[in-house]
């Protein structure tokens, strides 16, 4: 009876041991589990796809901090070209002044009144000049707030005879602002100004 009795307690603790055993493994197995699947649905969820061309193109989603200088640059460049590219074509100007005029404040609404009074769009259109910007470089100190900016590209401005080439430098600052399809980057040019605008070669046509 007594040996029964030891082979009775004996077995009840292997199985209390595989039990502790078989407790403790599917604990750690599923919380790997859920780690894994928790892991690949936060990737997942990060993963989007831009259709482009006809193309699906897979893009992965990140914090604004990681591209604050590429769409700072971006928006900086995007308003530049919607205000220097002109044509002898009052709808097109007006279209890309509207534009340019949702991404900065009144500096840009201050520039564009004095070149309009002094007559600089009308003798776009009535003279068949075109122009256009061409981007040299960006800067923009993202170290401090509003963040600086300055601009270096090239006006071609293209008249029925002659194609001037002309320097352009601006500066001023990107204050944050909420994202709207006028203004997807977010950002708001602030004290904007020219600081340089001169010729640099004149070619016949």
């Amino acid at each position: 009876m007594f040996q029964k009795t030891k082979n009775i307690d004996t077995a009840f603790r292997h199985i209390k041991w595989f039990s502790i055993v078989f407790v403790a493994v599917y604990t750690i197995v599923g919380g790997m589990v859920m780690y894994t699947s928790f892991d690949m649905v936060m990737t997942i969820q990060n993963k989007i796809y831009v259709l482009a061309n006809g193309k699906a193109l897979e893009a992965y989603a990140s914090e604004r901090k990681d591209n604050i200088p590429v769409e700072a640059k971006d928006h900086i460049r995007s308003f530049h070209q919607f205000f220097f590219t002109l044509a002898p074509d009052e709808k097109l100007i007006l279209n890309n002044i509207t534009k340019a005029l949702y991404l900065a404040d009144e500096s840009a609404k201050g520039a564009y009144d004095n070149l309009k009074e002094g007559n600089y769009y009308s003798n776009i259109i009535s003279g068949n000049v075109s122009q256009s910007i061409l981007v040299d470089s960006i800067t923009v100190n993202t170290n401090v707030y509003p963040m600086a900016f300055r601009f270096y590209g090239k006006q071609e401005i293209t008249r029925p005879t002659t194609i001037a080439i002309r320097s352009l430098v601006t500066e001023g600052y990107l204050r944050n602002v909420p994202r709207s399809d006028n203004n997807p980057h977010g950002f708001l040019i602030e004290r904007w100004q020219t600081l340089e605008n001169a010729d640099l070669s004149t070619k016949n046509r």
